[in-house]
């Protein structure tokens, strides 16, 4: 399968609360690309009855613990296959070297990954937007101070190397997404239209 076959990937990495998802919805509507969200696909198996692996993905966020790779790699693949589709946002995730290691050993030959898009937010402004988002009710078990105080020191031990990797291969597109919404997108429509045109 040559490149220009096999599913073209952009992964999606920031902090909690840096807009990844909100970011996402609008390269979707904009863009023919499919966002899959390793949070989400995570938290559907979890309340997938009979999951064989629900309750140990309930207690690995719950902690703000990063779930064992070979599951997530599992929701993904399947997810990609599923959709038919060739463009795809793969958000919150690598999240660790454990991570990034599984993806390579089972999608590398079989997809494209283009570049990462980093969310660059400080922490404060994260803090602030998940706090408000559990308080409009996201529903989201992991929106609150103590388990965002672990969901940080998760991301800035072990998601940032990853970050790091890449740029070190020049793959990281950093967006700074302390700002609005508007002034965020015009800087991805910089990244996302070539991107496009050339595929």
């Amino acid at each position: 399968m040559s490149a220009a076959q096999k599913p073209q990937i952009v992964f999606v990495l920031g902090a909690p609360g840096s807009g990844k998802g909100t970011v996402c919805k609008n390269i979707v509507d904009n863009y023919k690309f499919v966002h899959l969200s390793a949070g989400d696909l995570l938290r559907e198996e979890q309340n997938t009855e009979g999951s064989e692996h629900g309750d140990l993905i309930k207690e690995y966020i719950k902690l703000g613990k990063i779930v064992p790779v070979e599951i997530t790699c599992g929701l993904l693949k399947r997810a990609i296959e599923k959709s038919g589709s060739s463009h795809f946002l793969v958000d919150g995730f690598p999240r660790n070297q454990n991570n990034l290691d599984g993806w390579e050993k089972v999608m590398s030959e079989c997809v494209d990954v283009k570049f990462v898009l980093f969310l660059d937010c400080t922490e404060e402004v994260c803090t602030q937007r998940c706090l408000n988002r559990g308080a409009q009710g996201s529903g989201r078990t992991d929106d609150n101070l103590d388990s965002l105080k672990k969901r940080f020191n998760t991301y800035s031990n072990e998601t940032m190397p990853i970050i790091k990797h890449y740029d070190g291969k020049s793959m990281v597109r950093r967006v700074d997404s302390d700002r609005t919404l508007p002034e965020i997108f015009e800087d991805i429509k910089k990244i996302f239209t070539p991107l496009v045109s050339e595929s």
